[in-house]
């Protein structure tokens, strides 16, 4: 383990540090900082070179400092002779959009892919992408983790009764249906509707029984919360004793944590693939780390082991 080294950016030091406990070697020390004219300067402290580097930098809030920050830090890695370079994106932003749904629009996800391979990534790992065919937009291997085993282990520790996981749209039924597996549950999706590009959605329909269920939506990630209030408000009109929501990425952009505070949610469970402040911690939500798993998955991945057994029961 001697030639691995895992640096960070600014975007999330403490999930950084906690993946470098994990694995019981210290972080790798680097500068990355701005100018005053808000120019990126990055600079290695330590000797890189034939070394098997993994910089961690959730592409989260501010979104385009942080993807800035991560391409000048692959740069710094190759021109540092590096033997390889892992760009480790527990949260990768503008996956949302990853096809042309309107006319004359980008498809930004391929656009982000393109300028990490062009940077210099040989490699990127991540977790919960909010659509799988992004895989499919980089020419460089893509190990994908998922936080599904790890939130389904906590509801199933929970022992709740006639549970229900709720799948929060017609996309993430895949994901709600591997939560269901876990927790030995049946499966009911949500139909809704997105409304412009102003993060507006309606809710239309229930598909699945959730009368006198406990109920567990299930997404890749909540942003203000208004889609996820509707479909609260929705399962609770159509029966639903208790509803719970989980997700991999807290965005939780305002109002989102006075939405989910107010609300007759029980309880939101998330990980920490981007940081969540004290402020955003309220009663309500319950944070899983993720460190491990991408502890263990940058360990695999070092020596030369398979991921995907990382998921194999």
């Amino acid at each position: 383990m001697e030639e691995l080294r895992v640096f960070s950016g600014n975007a999330h030091p403490e999930l950084a540090k906690e993946i470098s406990e994990y694995l019981d070697i210290s972080l790798g020390k680097c500068e990355v900082f701005q100018f005053s004219n808000e120019n990126t300067f990055v600079r290695i402290l330590e000797n890189v070179r034939e070394r098997d580097a993994f910089i961690v930098q959730p592409i989260c809030p501010p979104v385009n400092s942080n993807l800035m920050e991560l391409l000048i830090m692959i740069d710094a890695m190759k021109r540092a002779s590096a033997s390889r370079i892992t760009a480790v994106i527990p949260y990768y932003a503008y996956g949302r959009s990853d096809r042309k749904n309107q006319p004359r629009v980008p498809i930004t996800a391929r656009l982000v892919a393109d300028l990490l391979t062009v940077a210099g990534a040989n490699r990127v790992l991540t977790v919960d992408l909010h659509a799988a065919q992004i895989q499919g937009f980089f020419n460089i291997p893509v190990d994908e983790l998922t936080a599904v085993y790890l939130i389904g282990d906590y509801f199933r520790k929970a022992g709740y009764d006639d549970v229900v996981a709720v799948a929060a749209d017609i996309g993430a039924t895949k994901r709600a249906r591997d939560v269901a597996a876990k927790i030995n549950a049946p499966l009911a999706i949500m139909e809704k509707r997105r409304l412009g590009n102003d993060d507006r959605t309606q809710t239309l329909n229930v598909i699945g029984d959730v009368e006198d269920k406990v109920a567990i939506i299930v997404d890749d990630e909540i942003d203000t919360a208004g889609s996820l209030m509707g479909v609260t408000d929705t399962l609770i009109e159509r029966g639903a004793k208790k509803v719970y929501a989980c997700c991999t990425h807290p965005i939780f952009s305002s109002p989102a944590v006075q939405r989910i505070a107010s609300s007759k949610l029980e309880e939101v469970v998330v990980t920490n693939t981007v940081p969540v402040k004290d402020g955003n911690l309220a009663d309500k939500v319950r944070l899983l780390s993720i460190a491990p798993l991408l502890g263990e998955a940058i360990k695999r991945i070092h020596t030369g082991q398979s991921v995907g057994a990382m998921f194999e029961e």
